[in-house]
């Protein structure tokens, strides 16, 4: 492949694809001398801007034609955010994944249903493993976090120097599950020296510290017990360290606890395998917890972001075949919203408010820590790791401002906020500098297919979110004259069965029959020319009664 732009010998090149500018879809590229490899592959959740969508992917064109140049893809921890995009964009990268031993755990999970699943090389990397692919050499440095295994990687070139990818961390000194954030391999590394650090940028707004998971533990043990009905819970599928401590509460409680939702079933089974969960009582499964009391049971349920077919989201409808909760019942958040998920998780409150359920948030409680460091848990980073350069990913904009401020506070001589597809020469000297655009961009998963977000699917979902939509069948003869009246629909303009909408109706079958009696005889003799004529007068119609401007179809039939 010819790239846009030359590498030099003591550089490594750095191209994000994902997870600039917006939380999830993380996909970063290092390169050196021609060689490259790929930290993360995660995907992104589409908001209710984009209606039938629920998963965004980051476009892997440009690792795709590396071809064999392309070395490997490494794995930081086991979030969908990071890992996600396997199973929709492997056949296309075609490369051995590498992660530790829960990591790939999740990732075999994931793709043991897709037909290519036993063609994908998932190497199990140790704890505090090393890895060599070409000129680079990699390290991994185990960080606490909201899931086990969450992982730095020292990504260092012989003769340019090394470069730290964070991934996801905080500071935890006691963590449930999960290992403690390796101060003394970070101080190491900042003695033997970092170029840059390529950081976490979630919390850089935020300031203190992001707090313990054993804190969260103690406070849902006395929770708990102000409830004498149901409790559910609902969290991260993937945050094992809350499972246990939920299980630890229900336990003070005399109480038991049910996984509502596959994806709990899945992390609770990868979890035992790779040894966690050693404290934590087996879980039941809903109809086991039919048999027990109210006041014996706690539900942990998949939904915490809203998402309209997960198990929380379905309790609050009464759609769920085998959970129910009822007035005095008690709804746990132990989460926080992900941006843009807040409207659909305030729909789901709301029914339980109706239906006399106690909503309990971080707001009313202190149940939830984030997994992401704060601005104190930063700064003690950059003083260990004394980075030239810093480099913030994972985070909107106004987080990657706030990051690169703070390192800037903290004697950073350079902090950079790449694009995705942007490319970033780290030079040895310690200077970073934009040398080149790759093709960049988010794909949806459509339907079961990935196509780009401006995929005309998409587009007239969107337009008829907005508009609604009017489909006109028109049936004419060989000279073009009407054979028969028009047939209007307008599907979210009008109701059929409204005696006021009717009219409409007729009023819109009347101007099309006009326009088709009016028109010259050599239009009136083209398909073609008829159908948008039709389509224009149809949509005009619309347009001055409602203010709208539907998708318009026309079905026309020449007899």
């Amino acid at each position: 492949m010819t790239l846009p732009f030359e590498m030099k010998e003591d550089s490594i090149y750095m191209a994000p694809l994902g997870g600039c500018g917006f939380f999830g879809a993380n996909m970063t590229l290092y390169g050196h001398n021609g060689k490259w490899i790929m930290v993360d592959c995660g995907l992104g959740f589409a908001d209710d801007t984009m209606p039938g969508v629920d998963v965004l992917l980051p476009d892997p064109t440009f690792a795709q034609e590396l071809g064999d140049d392309l070395l490997a893809i490494v794995l930081t921890h086991g979030h969908e955010d990071h890992i996600g995009a396997i199973p929709h964009l492997w056949p296309r990268l075609r490369k051995p994944l590498y992660a530790t031993r829960f990591t790939a755990g999740r990732i075999l999970k994931a793709i043991d249903d897709q037909q290519w699943g036993p063609e994908a090389r998932v190497h199990e990397v140790p704890p505090r493993g090393r890895l060599d692919f070409g000129p680079f050499h990699i390290e991994y440095i185990p960080m606490a976090h909201s899931i086990p295994e969450a992982n730095a990687l020292a990504i260092s070139v012989r003769g340019v120097g090394a470069i730290l990818h964070t991934g996801d961390w905080k500071l935890d000194t006691d963590p449930v599950e999960g290992a403690l954030t390796d101060e003394k391999a970070l101080k190491k590394l900042g003695e033997t020296g970092v170029l840059a650090l390529v950081g976490d940028s979630t919390n850089a707004m935020v300031p203190g510290h992001s707090g313990s998971e054993r804190t969260v533990q103690k406070n849902l043990v006395d929770l708990f017990g102000e409830f004498k009905d149901k409790i559910a819970v609902t969290c991260f599928a993937t945050n094992v360290a809350r499972l246990s401590s939920i299980d630890a509460a229900a336990k003070a409680n005399g109480r038991q606890v049910c996984l509502v939702g596959r994806s709990l079933w899945k992390t609770e089974e990868v979890a035992r395998q790779s040894g966690y969960l050693k404290d934590t009582r087996p879980f039941i499964d809903e109809d086991e917890a039919g048999l027990l009391k109210d006041d014996e049971i706690v539900y942990i349920c998949t939904g915490s972001q809203g998402e309209p077919r997960s198990a929380l989201a379905k309790i609050s409808g009464e759609e769920h075949p085998r959970v129910r909760l009822r007035p005095d019942d008690t709804v746990i958040f132990s989460s926080r919203a992900i941006p843009g998920n807040q409207r659909a998780i305030d729909r789901m409150k709301n029914r339980f408010y109706a239906a006399g359920v106690n909503v309990i948030t971080d707001r009313e409680a202190p149940i939830h820590v984030s997994g992401h460091p704060y601005r104190e848990e930063l700064k003690q980073l950059y003083a260990w790791t004394k980075p030239k350069i810093s480099i913030p990913v994972h985070g909107e904009q106004m987080q990657l401002e706030k990051h690169a401020a703070l390192a800037r506070e903290c004697g950073v001589e350079q902090a950079v906020m790449p694009a995705n597809g942007q490319v970033l020469e780290i030079a040895a000297e310690g200077i970073a500098s934009y040398v080149g655009e790759v093709q960049s961009g988010i794909l949806a998963v459509e339907g079961g297919r990935v196509v780009a977000v401006d995929h005309e699917a998409i587009l007239t979902r969107k337009r008829m979110m907005f508009n609604g939509s009017a489909v006109v069948t028109v049936v004419v003869d060989a000279n073009g004259r009407l054979a028969a009246p028009p047939k209007v629909t307008a599907l979210g303009l009008l109701d059929e069965n409204s005696d006021l909408d009717a009219q409409y109706i007729a009023d819109a079958v009347r101007e099309i029959k006009n326009a088709v009696a009016n028109a010259p005889k050599e239009l009136r003799a083209d398909d073609d020319a008829l159908s948008e004529m039709i389509r224009v007068t149809a949509r005009r119609f619309f347009n001055a009664r409602f203010d709208r401007k539907p998708q318009t179809r026309v079905h026309l039939v020449r007899i």
